[in-house]
């Protein structure tokens, strides 16, 4: 009797090698929507759109990170993880070429896109590290959370002066993104290729969480931290225009909040984690980004410094959100469904930052009441993160088994 051979699985890719795969993917979660802050007022000249409607436009994919980021988890499931972020490259490469096509419809349009790509590798990175480097877990997020900050600083600082050294306008300046994408799509594909097929069956799913206290001021400081950082991220560089600055060295101040950044989220989680509560290091970093913030705004000369604490605040409260997810839950299906929800519900309110703050520009001439807007925010955002920093954890809840597909 001839028994079958059993069907023969490609072989592993080097751990090494997956490791860069992913923090090349993660490297393209930020510059397409940062780099259209340094060209943000070429934009505006030439395509005559208004602080309110140049406020959507940079505001466009950050609605796309809440609204589309519960269809990643579907995709994955009807076809894995790798196969979905590739889609995704594909769409964010789509992306980059129909922004930068020429009408204003194709601006929008290509907007959306590039922010349903980027939706689909927030929420699915994450998960592959969690899957795939459970023993190095500390080590990938560390790499995934500097490629994100790394790709926005490369974005702030360079989009202006590689334009302008190819001779390029606007559209050019950001299609040049693409070649970056294509890179990590191409790094990417053997992944997919070694992939297996989704299991067939039921996940986990937990319900309740909509009614906790605790997951709504968990989530409330995602999203109010995420709207201030998208908010000075889209605005940043008009303002110090305003105030005499060069459009490259804003745009290298915009690079300098970015790096700055970096210390600020990878310090945070780790001071988080030594202790139950977090309540005075909410309160220290919601200080930092107010002195940020009166320095960006209020008071000349100090642009250089305010810029660096600002940055560092934010991502460190990007940290602080991030680690209350895990914190404030009891156990892994709590945890995914409270990121879940902290994440969807968190983007679509940032996204009202960048379109709050032009609308008032547009208003009222100048910066002053953008300003108070930003520490109403910061206010409220600490608040928030005061509550949610308790050492607390959401109400334990049923677990169900999903139906099989």
């Amino acid at each position: 009797m001839n028994i079958p051979a059993p069907p023969v699985r490609p072989p592993r890719a080097p751990v090494w090698w997956i490791g860069i795969a992913i923090v090349l993917v993660a490297a393209n979660m930020r510059p397409a929507v940062v780099g259209v802050a340094p060209v943000l007022a070429e934009i505006q000249a030439s395509e005559r759109l208004s602080g309110t409607t140049a406020g959507v436009l940079t505001a466009l994919p950050v609605l796309c990170f809440g609204l589309l980021a519960p269809v990643a988890p579907l995709l994955a499931r009807r076809i894995g993880i790798e196969r979905a972020l590739l889609t995704a490259l594909v769409v964010l490469c789509a992306g980059f070429v129909v922004r930068s096509s020429g009408p204003l419809v194709a601006l929008f349009a290509g907007t959306v896109l590039v922010g349903a790509a980027i939706a689909v590798g927030n929420v699915l990175l994450p998960s592959l590290i969690k899957r795939d480097f459970a023993h190095r877990t500390g080590l990938m997020t560390g790499l995934y959370t500097m490629a994100i900050t790394g790709g926005a600083t490369l974005a702030a600082g360079i989009t202006v002066p590689v334009a302008r050294a190819a001779g390029l306008e606007w559209r050019g300046a950001l299609l040049v993104w693409v070649l970056f994408a294509v890179l990590a799509l191409l790094c990417w594909a053997p992944r997919v290729a070694r992939a297996t097929r989704p299991a067939r069956g039921g996940g986990s799913r937990v319900g309740g969480l909509w009614r906790d206290a605790l997951a709504w001021q968990v989530t409330a400081y995602m999203g109010l931290q995420s709207l201030s950082y998208f908010a000075v991220m889209a605005w940043l560089p008009a303002v110090l225009v305003d105030r005499g600055f060069d459009p490259i060295a804003a745009g290298w101040m915009l690079s300098l909040t970015s790096a700055a950044g970096v210390v600020g989220a990878t310090i945070a989680p780790m001071l988080a984690t030594r202790g139950r509560d977090q309540r005075a290091l909410v309160v220290v970093v919601t200080a930092i980004a107010g002195l940020g913030l009166l320095g960006v705004f209020a008071v000349t000369g100090i642009e250089v410094p305010a810029v660096v604490l600002l940055g560092g605040a934010q991502s460190a409260a990007l940290g602080l959100s991030l680690t209350f997810v895990a914190l404030r839950a009891p156990d892994t299906a709590h945890a995914a469904q409270l990121s879940g929800m902290a994440q969807s519900v968190g983007y679509v309110v940032a996204a009202t930052g960048p379109f709050a703050v032009g609308a008032l520009r547009d208003a009222t001439g100048g910066w002053t009441m953008p300003f108070v807007l930003l520490l109403a925010v910061l206010a409220v955002q600490g608040t928030s993160g005061v509550l949610a920093a308790r050492d607390r954890l959401v109400r334990r809840r049923g677990v169900v088994a999903a139906a099989a597909p």
